[in-house]
This record gives structure tokens, C-alpha cells and sequence, in this order.
């Protein structure tokens, strides 16, 4: 049975396809279609004669995921793969992209891309998805609108901040963290301190949340403020832009009612068993994830995430480790939203936390490990179908403790030691002589399974020295500090 592989390149209102064979030679020539009821019409009755001209044959079809506009394609190449046999996939553009610098073509157009799309399915056929789940889809668009409403609110909030600053000084320290409910309420009636200082107090206290004494104190600030805006554009722009945060917070909270709603899988309230993670993060993740099938091990699934460790190394220069933040953006925002609870409220991650303070790692870093943990947390439940259990989690740590790793040793020298005579740089002496005093450098990279070790002991006792050497400075420099005061008293 012959096999055909089409890609479709699509472009906004428009998308050009082209056919090639196993040999990657052009069956049917670069043809373009538009994104219209004539174009699919087109489009369904060329699959039906080439299917007519080979009976014996099969399809796999390919197209970009280009932010949306190929969903009106991808559907019809859906609904299509229920009539003929075909196979219909969507692609990552990076993929594709790196397909066809590898392929050291140097012109782009609209029929070569399609050609590229075509031919990476024919290299690559283990890493191509077929058939997907629309579903997930339709779930992570509208989790993306969400989270364009969430940041237009933030926007919001800011240029209400800073309205606050000129016309309300004196509100401001109560919306430290946040500007709650009850200021919303008070500056739209009272949008400026000019008109809140001329307000009785009794009338301000009908306002919920907000108590006699508090009213009191607050009309008495705005008599004293120092406002510099008070005039009737400033008035305007500070109820519109509140107005405008209701209205975005009364959407908000609706796409989420509605994706709570939509996403009533068992996989959410799996998630949620662990302490840190509420519906709305579960439901983020999942959507990122959508199956757990898709990724081999736990580490496939941080990569997808962008939390694996990365070590540069390249002749005899290294640059040590970090974290990759390679791929999406939006699910190690989720990432970080969860661990940042889980260190307050779950015990196992704060003790994680705590323990990287220890070790001499900055926040960041520290935070970065615990992402790490929960994601791999995340990937057993999903992967068992079991809620979150402490017991599981203790006895996978202690049976690391009780089988510790062999004491490493360099593969690649393993059919010669270590010439003295090597015309080597002084950079690679060094080197060679920490590794002749047992000390290693900044990790050990093995050519098949990577990064061995991570970090030197040596760094962590450092560290571990500094910020025993930072506290004892603190302290002392507390007590000259009371001391010249008691001196100064006397």
C-alpha cells in the first residue's frame, strides 16, 4: 500500500498544500485554496479524485499551529479522515522550522513551507500525533482569553494606581497588596478627596466593609491630602477605569465558572488532592498536559515545560547549569503560581524550600527546584491514576538515601587516562588537576546520559559559610548600633 503525504501551509485566508511520496518526490504540484466555503469545497473534491486515481492508498496529512487560523483547515481534514483514509496532524512550527534550516534550503515561500511540512513527516513519523482530541483545543483557547483578561486587569489596576496617587493619596496604604472591594466602592462615589472630605462619615459607613471609625478616619485624611487632581476630567477617568475593572472582574470569574464547568474530569480533582494546587491550576495544567500518554518519562514532561537543567559545555569552557525555560511561557506561570502556595501551606514542599535556603541557593533557584518536585509529583499521579499520598513521596526519598550512587568516573577516558604531554589550554590543567585531587569541576557530563552531577559539594558548603558570615555581620552590627545609641543617650 503506497503512502502520500500532503503538508498545508496556511496563512490568514488563505493556505497552499502540496503532495510528495515516500522519496519525497512532488506527486501533485504546490496548488493554493482559500479559507472559504468554495475553497473547502475544492479542497474535498481533490481528496476524493486523488483517492479515485490511488485506491491503494493512504494519506497523512499535516498542518502548523498557527495561533488559530488553521483550525477551519484542521477540522475539514478531521471530518474528511472519517470518508477517506487519511491521518491528519498538527505540527509544532519550531519543528518545522528547524526541519527546514536543516535541510539548508535557503529560500522560504509559501509552496516550500509546505513542502517542509510534507517532508517532516516523512523523517520524523514517530514524533507526529495524529488524530487528535479538538477538545483540549477548544479548553486552552478560552484559557488564553482568560488569561488576557487577567493581565488586561492588571494593566488596569496599575493605571488605578497611579490615578489614586494624584487625585487619593491618602487610600493608597490600604491597597498595599491589592485594591480591595470596598475602595472600588468608595472612589466611585467619591472619585477625588475634595468630594470624600466634604462627605459625612455616617454616609461613608454604609459602604460594606467599611466601619464608622474607619470612615471617620478616612474623610479626616482627605481633608489634609495633598491631591494635585481634582478636577471633573480626573473624576471621569477614575470611575470609567473602575467601571471597567467591575465589569472584567464580573467576566473573569464567568470563563471560569464555565471551564470549571467544561473541564469536569476526574484528572482535576486527582490533581487537587495535593495541597497547593487548586481547581483553577489543575485545570491549567491539565490542559498543557492533555495526556500523559504523550510523554515517556517524568523527564520528557519537564523538558515539555521548560524545567530541565541545562549544562553548556564546549571544548574546555563550561558554563555550569540553569534552568532552560525553553517552550511555552504560560504553564510555568501556572508552575510557579502553585509552588509559591505549596511552600507556605504543603509541609513536604516548604521543607524542600527551606532545605535549598540552607544549601546556600538564592529564591529563585530554590523555587525553581520545588517547581521541579511538584511537577514530578504531578506526572505520578497522572501516570498511577492515585491521589496525592505523603507515604508514597517518603518512601521513594528513602529508598534514594538507601541505595547512593556509585562514585563517578569519566566514561570518556575510559580507553586512555590523561596525558600530561596534551597540548591542552591552562583552563583544561586546572581542570584535570581538580579531577586528579577528587574535587570535581562544575559537573560531570557523561556523552549518553548527560548531566550526572549537578553542583560541586564544595559550592554548597560555600554557600553555606557566606550566609553564616552575612548573619554574624548582621548581628554585630546590631549590637554597635545599640551600643553607640546607649552612648549617645547618656
Amino acid at each position: 500500500m503506497d503512502r502520500f503525504y500532503m503538508g498545508c501551509d496556511v496563512s490568514k485566508g488563505y493556505a497552499d498544500f502540496v503532495v510528495l511520496n515516500q522519496r519525497k518526490n512532488v506527486v501533485e504540484k504546490p496548488f493554493q485554496m482559500d479559507d472559504t466555503f468554495e475553497g473547502h469545497n475544492a479542497l474535498t473534491n481533490f481528496l476524493s479524485n486523488f483517492f479515485i486515481r490511488y485506491q491503494k492508498a493512504d494519506l497523512y496529512v499535516a498542518v502548523e499551529s498557527t495561533g488559530g487560523y488553521e483550525d477551519n483547515w484542521y477540522c475539514l481534514l478531521l471530518r474528511l479522515a472519517e470518508v477517506h483514509p487519511m491521518k491528519v496532524a498538527r505540527l509544532n512550527p519550531l519543528v518545522v522550522k528547524k526541519h527546514h534550516e536543516a535541510s539548508m534550503k535557503r529560500n522560504v515561500t509559501d509552496a516550500i513551507s509546505a513542502e517542509n511540512i510534507a517532508s517532516y513527516l516523512i523523517s520524523y513519523p514517530e514524533k507526529v500525533m495524529y488524530n487528535q482530541d479538538t477538545n483540549f483545543q477548544r479548553l486552552c483557547r478560552q484559557w488564553n482569553c482568560t488569561h488576557l483578561l487577567q493581565k488586561q486587569h492588571s494593566q488596569l489596576l496599575n493605571q488605578l494606581n497611579l490615578l489614586l496617587y494624584q487625585s487619593h493619596p491618602g487610600l493608597l496604604r490600604y491597597c498595599k497588596q491589592s485594591v480591595p472591594g470596598w475602595i472600588l466602592a468608595l472612589i466611585s462615589r467619591y472619585p477625588t478627596a475634595s468630594k470624600l472630605a466634604r462627605a459625612r462619615p455616617a454616609t461613608v459607613a454604609k459602604i460594606p466593609s467599611v466601619t464608622l471609625e474607619k470612615a471617620q478616619a478616612i474623610t479626616n485624611e482627605a481633608k489634609k491630602s495633598v491631591a494635585a487632581h481634582v478636577s471633573e476630567t480626573d473624576e471621569f477617568m477614575i470611575v470609567e477605569t473602575v467601571n471597567q475593572i467591575k465589569r472584567l472582574d464580573s467576566s473573569i470569574e464567568a470563563h471560569k465558572q464555565h471551564l470549571r464547568k467544561e473541564c469536569s474530569f476526574p484528572e482535576v480533582d486527582l490533581l487537587c488532592s495535593f495541597t497547593g494546587i487548586g481547581w483553577y491550576s489543575a485545570i491549567g495544567l491539565l490542559i498543557n498536559i492533555v495526556s500523559i500518554a504523550r510523554f515517556p518519562t517524568v523527564k520528557h514532561l519537564a523538558s515539555y515545560f521548560g524545567l530541565h537543567p541545562i549544562y553548556r559545555q564546549s571544548g574546555d569552557g563550561s558554563w555550569g547549569f540553569h534552568m532552560s525555560k525553553q517552550g511555552r511561557k504560560k504553564p510555568r506561570e501556572i508552575l510557579f503560581m502553585v509552588a509559591l502556595s505549596a511552600t507556605v501551606y504543603n509541609p513536604i514542599i516548604s521543607k524542600l524550600y527551606e532545605d535549598c535556603l540552607a544549601k546556600g541557593m538564592v529564591k529563585k533557584a530554590a523555587m525553581g527546584v520545588c517547581m521541579h518536585k511538584i511537577l514530578r509529583i504531578v506526572y505520578g499521579m497522572l501516570r498511577t491514576n492515585k491521589s496525592f499520598d505523603p507515604s508514597i513521596d517518603e518512601k521513594n526519598r528513602s529508598r534514594i538515601k538507601a541505595d547512593p550512587r556509585k562514585k563517578h568516573c569519566d566514561k570518556k577516558r575510559r580507553f586512555q587516562s590523561h596525558d600530561k604531554m596534551a597540548p591542552i589550554s591552562r583552563r583544561q590543567t586546572n581542570t584535570r588537576k581538580k579531577m586528579e585531587m577528587n574535587l570535581e569541576p562544575q559537573g560531570t557530563i557523561d556523552p549518553i546520559n548527560g548531566v550526572i552531577q549537578s553542583l560541586p559539594q564544595l559550592n554548597i558548603n560555600q554557600g553555606r559559610i557566606q550566609n553564616q558570615r552575612k548573619n554574624e555581620l548582621r548581628q554585630l552590627g546590631e549590637i554597635l548600633v545599640e551600643a553607640m545609641l546607649e552612648v549617645g543617650g547618656k
